[in-house]
């Protein structure tokens, strides 16, 4: 039987242990920061030739040189001839899905003219370069390439730079397909927080970037926080979570598999479920124990379900609904009959998965929202990723003279009261010439 936590909110030390669930330290050690500090140390100071010796040790191909680590398009869209006609037809429905609702998304400027002809607003303007890293090796995520980089071509980013390591040389045809389809400019065979420091600093071939975009392992995690400020990035990730909340109608089996979509990620990934109905939460246990034998990475999922799995008795509905703002998740199924009745109570969680038929797994790949989300119970301040993160406002203020007249006295006397003298006179010299 998998050794799952079962949780009531009415024990006494509940909190305590949905608090000790929840805890994830995603803050690098000593060690990796270290490592990732000396790279970053030496991509800038020696730039391709860095980059040619890391991919040497952990790729373990050597580049006859820095031009070769550049994927041109035409490998790209060979890649996209290459793959099997239906993986071709599922990148291209997921692609119009995401694109069509990353559409809706975009910000526009706006201005008002006050009754003296002073103009106020805001100006939004596209990044004009951004870095995509895109994770290689066996593992192949061409559903991350589409999810970070079509919202940047529908904010109109100029030039999309992907990254993808390839160890041993060897490249995933999915990945190059993925790129082909959301219009990746240039990609280039690099990976590690070497990649990450490239595309922060630049180097004679990788052209530096104003964001990076997109998950990693902690190396990367890593080098990624250590860059900001010289480029924005999306979010240092956590590992992923799943919460279901049911009223018991849904088949245990459905619930189950959910609870698995996420534990097979990796051991620490989170799976939660939360009834108010104790024999619901019974039939799901026992369907964990029957289907998980069946599974191809039970091991995983075993290992998640034990170290951060539970299974929450809540009293009723709105406990429920409590549980689930504290817990604030990533992704968040309402499992219920009237799921519609129910979500403007729910402050926090990257993405609501509403109604028994809406498997979380829809959204990783093809519903339209993006799938880079807030975890760790960062969704109580943050949101998913999207068109908005590629574009930036600048805001619009045009005095007329009478507009200047007036506001440089309130200037005037601010700027004095924070012993501002110049701010005040350059307010001033215009607004005695307005008068």
């Amino acid at each position: 039987m998998t050794d799952i936590k079962c949780l009531s909110t009415q024990d006494a030390d509940f909190q305590a242990r949905l608090s000790a669930l929840l805890a994830w330290d995603s803050v690098s050690d000593d060690r990796v920061q270290g490592t990732v500090a000396e790279i970053i140390k030496e991509v800038r100071a020696r730039g391709d030739a860095a980059l040619m010796d890391y991919t040497a040790r952990f790729d373990r191909w050597a580049p006859a040189s820095a031009a070769d680590l550049e994927l041109p398009r035409s490998r790209l869209a060979r890649a996209w001839a290459a793959i099997p006609a239906d993986q071709r037809q599922a990148l291209e429905t997921a692609a119009e899905r995401i694109r069509a609702y990353a559409e809706h998304q975009k910000m526009s400027g706006w201005s008002y003219r006050e009754d003296d002809g002073t103009l106020l607003g805001q100006q939004v303007t596209p990044l004009d370069r951004v870095g995509l890293y895109v994770p290689g090796g066996k593992a192949a995520y061409p559903s991350s390439v589409l999810m970070n980089a079509i919202p940047a071509k529908v904010a109109g980013v100029s030039e999309l730079i992907m990254a993808v390591p390839t160890p041993d040389g060897e490249l995933n045809e999915l990945v190059l397909a993925a790129a082909h389809i959301a219009g990746v400019d240039r990609a280039f065979a690099i990976g590690g927080a070497q990649a990450v420091a490239a595309l922060a600093y630049g180097t004679e071939t990788i052209p530096g970037v104003d964001k990076i975009v997109g998950p990693g392992n902690i190396y990367v995690a890593t080098a990624k926080r250590a860059v900001f400020g010289q480029v924005g990035i999306d979010m240092v990730a956590g590992p992923s979570e799943i919460l279901v909340v049911c009223d018991g109608g849904t088949d245990p089996d459905w619930i189950a598999m959910d609870l698995f979509s996420q534990a097979e990620h990796d051991e620490d990934a989170q799976s939660i479920l939360v009834s108010w109905d104790a024999e619901f939460l019974d039939r799901v246990a026992a369907s964990i124990d029957r289907l998980l034998p069946t599974m191809e990475r039970r091991e995983i999922i075993d290992a998640a379900l034990k170290a951060r799995g539970a299974l929450v008795l809540a009293r009723d509905l709105d406990d429920a609904i409590a549980v689930a703002n504290e817990i604030a998740p990533e992704h968040l199924e309402l499992s219920v009959e009237d799921p519609e009745s129910i979500v403007g109570r729910i402050r926090h969680a990257g993405a609501i998965f509403m109604g028994r038929y809406t498997a979380e797994a829809l959204g990783d790949y093809c519903a339209g929202p993006n799938h880079v989300l807030p975890t760790s119970r960062t969704a109580r301040f943050s949101s998913p990723l999207g068109v908005y993160d590629f574009q930036k406002r600048s805001s619009l203020i045009l005095c007329s003279s009478a507009g200047s007249a007036v506001l440089s006295r309130t200037a005037s006397v601010l700027a004095r009261g924070e012993g501002f003298t110049a701010h005040a006179r350059s307010a001033e010299y215009r607004g005695e010439d307005a008068s």
